[in-house]
């Protein structure tokens, strides 16, 4: 198979992704082209970037989602390919399909790998035909709340009305009994329409306390597979992850080599090529079955990277060229304890309602074993229109044991002002006797209410009178322009990005 080269790479993402994938870019010397919205003028991918493309407002369906004015930036810029990180168009197919269609190479899967695995119904039946295990639910989509219960009086309740098409929770409900199925139908037909304009949804059975384990897997294109290992992501806030760790305190060797056959052989029944992760429910009897497989990089990849010591973006940029990956299941060593948080601007105490405004001061926690992934800075806006992540903090210990201690002290010194965090909570949770032990699953922070109340009236007031002092006394940040400015190789010159407006469709 020919070998593809790729020495200039358009990011088609925007926060603390696209920061992550221009340093892997710099280091191997592969020049990088950033896009942002009027939101984003000054936020760190910008500046970090060898160039950077003015593509829209702040509305995502008006900038970050336009495939059309993406493809024009990457003519415009000569990139030879696109990565789309993770959220916005790094599950479409039909993005992959336009990138390739226009000469440009995809650093993810085949737009018919997408395909596959993205329809959750048809992604069940090829697991079943591959041998994976599969929750018990409908193979088809259902029609009508009759067919749901026609499969609740077989399997028992409660079930999980679920969408066709999409994840992250929306289009999602549990029914704990047929008065509720209904309206549970028309508010998750509804709401899978609205997030993926595609209403088809289906029915499976909803296991007891489960867990949600994952598997990490690269394919390149020349047949190999391999698995980098598990992670556990069971500590979730409305179906979004807010802490993972690898290993998980379930999995024993015996059946994270079940489950790891189990995830490459749904790789290779989609003849998936690049990065991916297979997803999995383990039940309270520690039996696996097979959830979804996201086909792109996911959010919590860094727990992997710590463990494994591979850096997934430069392989998938490997694989993209056609390069063999060059090792086998058997070379890979996966060492230590890691665990990633993910510290939001949000309130969660208050139904995590985002918390938006400037960041006023940020300087996170650091020392060994520390590495904090984040695509903003003081002096950023965390604004209405995007996801309000703030940074993944993630440390590395050789037991979970020091590795939690690490990161209680890490999040402990994490500073920032302007916006309220879930930082007392991640910490809440960490110190909790049941995650210390290992025993919780996705339904833990259902089963502890009292951990959302982590902060004090008192305690949030003087954050607030600290901010607003600080506010007064910030210095103006510079205003980006068209200048640039190169930075020396030890790092002690600022650098500034060229930042080219788009004509024809771009703004200025």
């Amino acid at each position: 198979m020919k070998h593809r080269p790729i020495k200039k790479i358009l990011i088609a993402n925007r926060g603390e992704i696209a920061v992550r994938i221009i340093r892997t870019c710099r280091e191997l010397g592969i020049q990088t082209v950033a896009v942002f919205s009027e939101a984003d003028r000054t936020m760190p991918h910008v500046l970090l970037a060898d160039e950077a493309y003015l593509i829209g407002p702040p509305p995502s369906a008006e900038s970050y989602l336009r495939s059309d004015i993406l493809i024009e930036v990457a003519g415009k810029s000569k990139a030879d390919a696109i990565h789309p990180g993770y959220g916005f168009l790094s599950e479409k197919a039909q993005f992959s399909r336009l990138v390739s269609d226009s000469g440009l190479i995809f650093i993810g899967p085949s737009p018919e790998a997408v395909t596959m695995m993205g329809d959750k119904t048809e992604a069940r039946k090829l697991m079943m035909e591959a041998g994976v295990p599969v929750v018990p639910g409908t193979k088809d989509p259902i029609s009508a709340p009759a067919e749901a219960a026609a499969f609740a009086s077989e399997h028992g309740y409660p079930v999980l009305i679920k969408a066709a098409a999409g994840g992250g929770g929306k289009g999602m409900r549990v029914v704990a009994e047929e008065a509720e199925l209904p309206s549970a139908f028309r508010a998750a037909k509804s709401e899978a329409l609205a997030s993926f304009g595609d209403g088809r949804i289906f029915v499976e059975k909803y296991l007891a306390e489960p867990r949600h384990v994952e598997f990490q897997i690269l394919a390149d294109a020349h047949g190999s597979v391999v698995h980098l290992g598990e992670r556990e992501c069971s500590i979730q806030r409305r179906h979004q992850k807010i802490i993972e760790e690898s290993p998980s305190v379930i999995v024993d060797e015996a059946m994270r080599k079940r489950m790891g056959e189990a995830a490459v052989m749904a790789a290779q029944a989609c003849g998936y090529v690049n990065a991916g992760t297979v997803e999995f429910l383990v039940d309270r009897d520690r039996k696996f079955y097979f959830l979804e497989m996201n086909t792109r990089l996911q959010v919590e990849h860094p727990v992997t990277e710590l463990r494994t010591g591979i850096d997934l973006v430069a392989e998938q940029i490997r694989v993209a060229r056609h390069e063999p990956l060059g090792y086998t299941q058997s070379d890979i060593r996966m060492n230590g304890h890691a665990i990633e948080c993910r510290i939001y601007a949000e309130d969660p105490a208050n139904s995590y309602m985002p918390s938006t405004g400037t960041i006023l001061h940020l300087k996170p926690g650091q020392g060994p074993g520390v590495r904090d992934d984040r695509g903003v800075e003081a002096g950023n806006e965390i604004s209405v229109y995007y996801d309000p992540m703030i940074s993944k903090l993630v440390v590395w210990a050789g037991t979970r044991e020091q590795a939690l201690r690490r990161m209680i002290r890490a999040l402990g010194e994490y500073e920032i002002l302007g916006v309220a965090t879930n930082i007392p909570l991640n910490l809440s949770i960490l110190r909790h006797p049941d995650f210390v032990a290992g025993n919780f699953d996705t339904h833990f922070l259902a089963l502890h209410p009292d951990i959302l109340k982590t902060q004090r009236p008192d305690e949030l007031e003087e954050m607030g009178a600290v901010a607003a002092a600080l506010a007064r006394s910030a210095p103006t940040l510079p205003e980006v322009n068209a200048n640039s400015h190169q930075q020396s190789e030890d790092g002690r010159k600022w650098h500034r990005s060229r930042i080219l407006g788009m004509q024809g469709g771009g703004r200025s």
